[in-house]
């Protein structure tokens, strides 16, 4: 099969289309686990799960399990979660605090460096010589680094830098970042769902504001009482006193920014208002990162690192992890995140409006796991076809950024700015040019 057969990416024509198979083919589905996930950097947490010596988490990258650890002089490593002599997974909960890991099958023990202390009776073993000379310890992840609390792993050796991959983007987990002068938390408690979909799925519902008013009314009403509330709180800042933020005559309230590798972004203009957790801090963060970046902080954002990370900055703050389990079976984990030490009032704020709407029990999640399961149900199994989901905006799409991402010195490959009915679908592009770039020898195959 050729990439062609998958993406009808044909830009000098105005033309973008991707068919509906790689929904559902199990073929493509294998292809994207080897060539995607197993293939290239993932993200796996933030460093703060794994905060004291011996912390450990785990968690998965394509078909393998993998364990996230901090020795006991407080340096992070990344471990295939399994040991080496059957491959049995040692670590066997989702988070912890241990010294030393022992096998539940065989009692071999390594220490939080992933170095092998203890094989169950070695000296009546019988091994020989070359089995002295293996190394016994946990395998490593070929690949592994931190940008800012944020970890990323790789089970290839041959990938880029993490700061290249991560390119542009990076300062918008910046934006995340420097909401705190210490660091980022993950609010205690975890959700992990699944829902009978495809995983690009909610690739794309992430930066689909086409949605919104037709699948989440009841919420919208929501918003509009608290913002009503909250109108006359508005604080001076670039928001309210500079021309970038004010509507102009074509009446631009957000948009999105594309980048290399697959990254994507959209955002909308919101406002310094209380109806964010963060309003307590809007002038310390001003006087440490000025008003433009603070401002930015508040805006709405989405923001999409390919191929598994999220970050959804709304009423509140969502950190998800995308991990493929069928072309039809999906899990998501999901944290509500924030910044350490916010004040209890703002905490309390923070998990009101993340139970409201990015819980599963709230008024956005249900909604939204119930659409692609119906788009799966109507990608079917049968002749494949042609999507007309990509068109939107391909005219308001121009190259580099714009007046807004100025503001932050950011410069993406494409930029739109849009009135809130344009709803941009180019920023899917990015997805699957990047998806396009990785599947297109795994495909041929």
């Amino acid at each position: 099969m050729a990439i062609t057969d998958y993406i009808d990416d044909r830009p000098a024509e105005g033309v973008f289309r991707v068919n509906s198979a790689i929904f559902t083919d199990q073929a493509v589905f294998d292809a994207e686990i080897r060539a995607i996930f197993e293939g290239g950097w993932v993200f796996l947490g933030l460093s703060s799960q794994a905060e004291k010596p011996h912390d450990y988490f785990t968690t998965q990258i394509g078909r393998f399990a993998v364990m996230v650890q901090r020795n006991g002089q407080g340096e992070l490593g990344a471990f295939i979660n399994a040991c080496p002599h059957k491959g049995a997974r040692l670590a066997q909960l989702r988070q912890g605090n241990a010294p030393l890991h022992v096998c539940p099958y065989h009692s071999w023990s390594f220490d939080s460096s992933g170095r092998n202390k203890a094989i169950k009776s070695k000296h009546a073993g019988c091994y020989s010589a070359a089995f002295d000379q293996d190394d016994h310890g946990l395998a490593r992840l070929p690949g592994f680094a931190d940008y800012r609390g944020f970890l990323f792993g790789s089970l290839s050796a041959d990938v880029p830098p993490l700061a290249e991959h991560l390119g542009e983007a990076a300062k918008l987990l910046d934006l995340v970042a420097d909401q705190s002068e210490d660091g980022l938390e993950l609010v205690p408690g975890q959700v992990t769902f699944t829902f009978a979909a495809n995983w690009k799925m909610q690739l794309e519902n992430c930066s689909d504001a086409y949605h919104f008013t037709s699948t989440h009314p009841s919420y919208i009403r929501v918003l509009e009482r608290r913002q009503q509330a909250f109108s006359q709180d508005v604080v001076a800042s670039v928001w309210e006193n500079s021309d970038y933020w004010k509507d102009d005559a074509t009446g631009i309230g957000g948009g999105s920014f594309s980048f290399a590798n697959g990254h994507a972004l959209n955002w909308g203009i919101f406002g310094v208002t209380p109806a964010s957790p963060l309003f307590d801090r809007a002038g310390s963060l001003a006087q440490r990162h000025g008003e433009a970046k603070r401002d930015w902080m508040f805006n709405m954002r989405n923001l999409t690192i390919f191929p598994n990370m999220q970050i959804a900055e709304n009423a509140s703050s969502q950190l998800r992890i995308i991990r493929p389990l069928a072309a039809n079976v999906t899990e998501i984990r999901t944290w509500c995140l924030a910044p350490k030490g916010e004040s209890a009032a703002a905490r309390r704020q923070r998990i009101k409006q993340y139970e409201d709407f990015f819980n599963p029990t709230g008024m956005a999640t249900p909604d939204d796991t119930i659409s692609y399961e119906n788009c799966q149900m109507g990608h079917g199994g049968g002749p494949s076809r042609w999507l007309q989901g990509y068109a939107r905006g391909m005219t308001a799409s121009v190259a580099g950024g714009n007046r807004f991402g100025d503001l932050i010195s950011l410069q993406p490959e494409q930029s739109v700015l849009a009135n809130p009915q344009l709803c941009d679908e180019t920023l899917y592009h990015s997805y699957y040019r990047a998806w396009a770039n990785r599947m297109a020898k795994e495909l041929e195959a």
